[in-house]
């Protein structure tokens, strides 16, 4: 009977512990549980942490987009006018056009400053002129005596260089406010004028082209300009670009490319149909005028009362 009640008391004990002792094994497993977040759930699937996952695919994503920008250059509607290879025969693409006064006969168009300055021709309309680009609004205008027929301009230094046709003179202006500084005198006519950054480049309406020195304004050297041998008359507004000579042939929808140091043509581009027939009056004469910003490498023409000035993008013609 004693024997019965100590069996009885020690089975009360273990019930009474065993709850506690699983209790108390639960707890630790939970423990290790959250210590080791690799072990697998009871259910058999790997526990879930999202906010570690989430920050690694972030960091991921920025590292990807950065790879990108780097590697790969945004893709612009422009990359300029002028491509680094230009081949023999090239034509254009217009990029934008902008207004011109139609009664302005373009003898001289350049750059400078985000402004065009312009020389225009005819006797008793022949001018010097300051020009915003994307309005056409002429903000300054000094008109030349109406025995002179106004021709190539380009910039030396302060001053603005304008030859005229047939006068043997050319006139030295100060660039901000247009006074006369001086005045010279050449021996054939004038055209075309641009610069080289030592000589002024001066075309005469025939396949030579004179070097002047720009202080003494007297011929330092020429070349003649040739196409497989054989000249190329003609040349009229001249612009300096890139260490090449581009010229309008007068009377004509070309612009040649001339290296400076032999007189060959590198390059013929065409201009054909660049101003609507429709865009053309009466008055409407040839293309002339080139203005090249180098800073921006955008390059743009005219004509003698056109309309327009058109920006251009150089691209080979097929």
């Amino acid at each position: 009977m004693n024997k019965n009640k100590q069996d009885n008391k020690k089975l009360r004990w273990l019930i009474l512990v065993l709850p506690l002792v699983i209790l108390i094994g639960v707890i630790i497993a939970v423990q290790i549980m959250r210590k080791n977040p690799g072990i697998e759930s009871t259910s058999g699937e790997p526990t879930t942490h999202n906010i570690p996952t989430k920050t690694i695919s972030v960091q991921s994503e920025l590292t990807n987009d950065a790879t990108q920008d780097i590697s790969t250059p945004k893709i612009t509607p422009s990359t300029g006018s002028i491509p680094e290879d230009l081949s023999t025969q090239m034509t254009y693409e217009v990029i934008q056009t902008y207004p011109h006064d139609p009664g302005a006969f373009t003898q001289g168009l350049i750059i400078h400053e985000g402004f065009f300055y312009e020389s225009t021709g005819l006797y008793g309309q022949s001018s010097l002129r300051k020009v915003v680009i994307e309005s056409g609004e002429v903000l300054q205008q000094s008109d030349l005596p109406s025995e002179y027929f106004g021709e190539g301009l380009t910039i030396w230094e302060d001053n603005l260089v304008q030859l005229t046709w047939r006068e043997n003179v050319g006139f030295v202006y100060d660039l901000a406010d247009f006074s006369l500084k001086d005045q010279f005198t050449y021996s054939t006519e004038g055209w075309g004028l641009t610069h080289n950054g030592s000589d002024l480049i001066k075309s005469d309406g025939s396949a030579t082209l004179f070097f002047l020195d720009p202080e003494t304004y007297q011929i330092t050297d020429r070349i003649t300009v040739t196409y497989r041998n054989d000249p190329v008359n003609r040349l009229n507004e001249l612009e300096f670009i890139n260490g090449e000579i581009f010229a309008n042939i007068w009377q004509t929808d070309n612009i040649v490319r001339i290296d400076p140091q032999t007189g060959n043509v590198l390059s013929w581009i065409d201009l054909a149909g660049i101003l609507a027939e429709d865009s053309t009056t009466a008055n409407t004469d040839v293309l002339n005028g080139i203005a090249y910003e180098a800073e921006t490498n955008r390059l743009f023409v005219t004509g003698k009362n056109w309309p327009f000035v058109f920006e251009i993008r150089l691209v080979p013609q097929s």
